[in-house]
């Protein structure tokens, strides 16, 4: 059992997504780990910003760690889990489960020393790096996310993240708005997300 670290999941945390972590697969050896230690451990490493060589002892063995969120990031649990949680969070404040508005924005960050792959040069911004795009509700809650080289246009990179909110149904289901700045103008792309919209 590992100490009780601030980042933790309390017992009512772990009970809400419990029934969303795939079970063992058939035939292969039982489960030996603690699922709630595993994600203690994860959550650890993205709270403290460590690296998985780095997790306390006290905490299940780093590689069996990183082989359940590397795993889960593959199968998309740790995306069945973000849904499910976004739109608990909505339905809580009685809002509707599916936004009918979301917003795109971007942000250009530097990369650090020594990361070469899908770094760019954004020329707007003087930044070498990459391009995060985010889509949100009006909420501000997170619908897909999508990472690039620091070079890649606005109205590139917001038709590949709204291809990405798209590719869940129960996220656009009842999308007809997109909210963008300056940075994404232009008649193609306004038309192009009009089509996307409907």
């Amino acid at each position: 059992m590992s100490k009780a670290y601030p980042s933790n999941l309390t017992h009512a945390q772990y009970e809400l997504i419990s029934d969303m972590i795939p079970e063992p697969k058939r035939g292969g050896r039982p489960r030996e780990v603690d699922i709630w230690e595993v994600l203690n451990a994860i959550f650890y490493v993205l709270v403290e910003g460590v690296r998985w060589r780095s997790l306390p002892g006290d905490f299940p063995p780093w590689q069996t760690v990183y082989t359940y969120f590397r795993d889960w990031r593959k199968d998309g649990t740790w995306l069945n889990i973000h849904d499910s949680l976004r739109d608990w969070t909505r339905i809580d404040i009685e809002r509707h489960r599916s936004p009918s508005e979301a917003i795109i924005d971007s942000q250009s960050v530097k990369t650090a020393a020594m990361v070469h792959e899908g770094v760019g040069y954004d020329a707007g911004k003087k930044i070498k790096g990459r391009k995060r795009f985010l889509t949100v509700d009006t909420l501000g809650l997170v619908l897909r996310v999508l990472v690039t080289a620091a070079n890649a246009g606005e109205r590139s990179g917001g038709k590949k993240v709204l291809k990405r909110v798209k590719q869940s149904k129960k996220q656009v289901s009842r999308l007809t708005t997109i909210w963008v700045d300056g940075g994404f103008d232009g008649e193609p792309f306004m038309q192009w997300v009009m089509n996307f919209c409907r």
